[in-house]
C-alpha cells in the first residue's frame, strides 16, 4: 500500500507577509502585495511596479555571516524553512538524517548574485568576481542551504520547470515519501527576481503589466482589461511527512497530499496551448492519481497570472476536465491577484493558501476583478472571500517551456 504523506509545517515570505497567519489574514481581505519597486531604480525601466518583500533583514533572521554568503532567492527559502520546521514541532536530532531530505525549486535562482558578479568584472576585471558567486547563483543552492541548516542528509534536488518549480518540487517530494525513501522533507520554492536583467528581460518579453499609475489593481486574473502579470519575489515552504511518522511525534496535521500530474504542451517556449491541452491533462493526472473524480473537488487555486491568454487557456482546461455544469459551480480563485506572480515559488505560497481554505472553511477572492471576459466564464470568487466548505482542493502552476503541473491536496479522513 502507498505511504499516505501530510503537510505538517508551512513557512512563508511573501510580498503581503512573512509569517503564514497574516498571509491569510492578507488574503481573506482582499489586500494587495503590489507597490512601486524600492530595491532597484526603475528610472529605465517602463514598468515600475512589482511585488516586493518588503522589510525583509535576513541579518536579523539568520546568521550575520552566513546570510551574507546567500543570494536573496536562497535567504527567502532558508528563513521561510526556519519558520516552517518550527510550525511543525519537528526535532530532527530525533531523526536519521538520512531519512530526512530537501526538495526545492526556483525557477532562475541566484539572478541577484549573477548580476552583482558581473558588474564586478566590468568594473575591475576578473580579479573583482567574489569567489562565492557560484555558490550564491546557482538554482540549488535554496535546496543545499536547507539541508545543511537543518543537517538533513537524505535525498536532495533542485527543481527548475519555471513558474510550476515549487508545484513540480512538492509533487516530488510526496513520491519521495511515498516510495519508502525517506520520512520528512522540506519543500516548496524561492524566487528572488526584481531585478534589472529579471525586470528588463520580462518587459521585453511583452509579459508584465505597465499600469504604473494603480499598481494595486494591475494583477486582475480572468478580468476582461488583464493585460499581464506583477513579477514578484519571496518563498513558501511545507514540511512534509509520513502519516505515522507525524502521528508518533504528535504532530498537527494539517492536510493530505493526495495527487499529483506533470505533463508538457511539447507547444511553445513561453505561450501556453491555446487550448489548454496538457493544462487538462496534468489535472486528469492528478485526480487519476488521487483517485478522485471532478466532483470531489471543492476549490481549484489557478494559475492565474492575468495574461491575456494564460486565463483563457486556463478556463478552457477547467471546463474540459470538469464538464460544463460542475465548472460553473466550483470556485476558482487566484492568489496571484494579491501577491503578483512569485514565479517558482508560486505552487508553494498558492499550496498554503489551499492548506488554509481546507483548514478554515472559506475560500479567497480574486480581487480586481471589474469586467467579465466572455473567454472567462467560471465563477473566480469576485472581490470578496467566500465561505465554502473545502475537503479537497486543486492547485494548478504552469511554466514558460509548457512545463504543467496540478496538486491535490485534502483534509485528513
Amino acid at each position: 500500500m502507498t505511504r499516505r504523506v501530510v503537510i505538517t509545517g508551512m513557512g512563508t515570505v511573501n510580498p503581503l507577509s512573512q509569517n503564514v497567519k497574516t498571509y491569510w489574514e492578507a488574503l481573506l481581505a482582499g489586500r494587495s502585495g503590489i507597490s512601486l519597486i524600492e530595491q532597484l531604480d526603475t528610472t529605465p525601466f517602463k514598468v515600475k511596479f512589482g511585488g516586493e518583500v518588503k522589510g525583509f533583514e535576513p541579518d536579523k533572521l539568520l546568521d550575520s555571516k552566513a546570510a551574507r554568503r546567500l543570494d536573496r532567492f536562497a535567504q527567502f527559502a532558508v528563513v521561510a524553512s526556519i519558520a516552517a520546521v518550527k510550525d511543525s514541532g519537528i526535532d530532527f536530532s530525533k531523526d536519521d538524517p538520512y531519512r530526512c531530505g530537501v526538495i526545492f525549486g526556483s525557477g532562475i535562482g541566484g539572478l541577484n548574485e549573477f548580476e552583482d558578479g558581473h558588474s564586478r568584472f566590468l568594473e575591475g576585471g576578473a580579479g573583482r568576481i567574489s569567489p562565492f558567486v557560484v555558490p550564491k547563483m546557482i538554482v540549488n543552492a535554496a535546496s543545499g542551504n536547507i539541508s545543511i541548516q537543518f543537517g538533513l542528509c537524505g535525498p536532495n534536488t533542485a527543481v527548475a520547470t519555471a513558474c510550476s518549480s515549487a508545484a513540480h518540487a512538492i509533487g516530488d517530494a510526496m513520491r519521495v515519501i511515498q516510495y519508502d525513501h525517506a520520512d520528512v522533507m522540506i519543500t516548496g520554492g524561492s524566487e528572488s527576481t526584481i531585478t534589472t536583467m529579471g525586470l528588463g528581460g520580462f518587459i521585453q518579453a511583452r509579459a508584465l503589466s505597465d499600469r504604473n499609475d494603480d499598481p494595486q489593481r494591475a494583477s486582475r486574473p480572468f478580468d476582461k482589461d488583464r493585460d499581464g502579470f506583477v513579477l514578484a519575489e519571496g518563498a513558501g515552504v511545507l514540511v512534509i511527512e509520513e502519516l505515522e511518522h507525524a502521528r508518533k511525534r504528535g504532530a498537527v496535521i494539517y492536510a493530505e497530499l493526495l495527487g499529483v500530474g506533470n505533463t508538457a504542451d511539447a507547444y511553445h517556449i513561453t505561450a501556453p496551448h491555446p487550448n489548454g491541452a496538457g493544462a487538462a491533462a496534468a489535472m486528469r493526472g492528478a485526480l487519476r492519481d488521487a483517485r478522485l473524480n471532478p466532483s470531489d473537488i471543492d476549490y481549484i487555486n489557478a494559475h492565474g497570472t492575468s495574461t491575456p491568454q494564460g486565463d483563457v487557456a486556463e478556463t478552457k482546461a477547467i471546463k474540459e476536465v470538469f464538464g460544463p455544469e460542475r465548472s460553473k459551480r466550483v470556485p476558482v480563485s487566484s492568489t496571484k491577484s494579491m501577491t503578483g506572480h512569485l514565479l517558482g515559488a508560486s505552487g508553494a505560497v498558492e499550496m498554503i493558501a489551499c492548506v488554509m481554505s481546507i483548514r478554515h472553511g472559506v475560500v479567497h477572492p480574486t480581487i480586481n476583478y471589474m469586467t467579465p471576459d466572455p473567454d472567462c466564464d467560471l465563477d473566480y470568487v469576485p472581490n470578496t472571500a467566500r465561505q465554502v466548505k473545502v475537503s479537497r482542493a486543486m492547485s494548478n502552476s504552469f511554466g514558460f517551456g509548457g512545463h504543467n503541473c496540478s496538486l491535490i491536496v485534502g483534509g485528513l479522513d
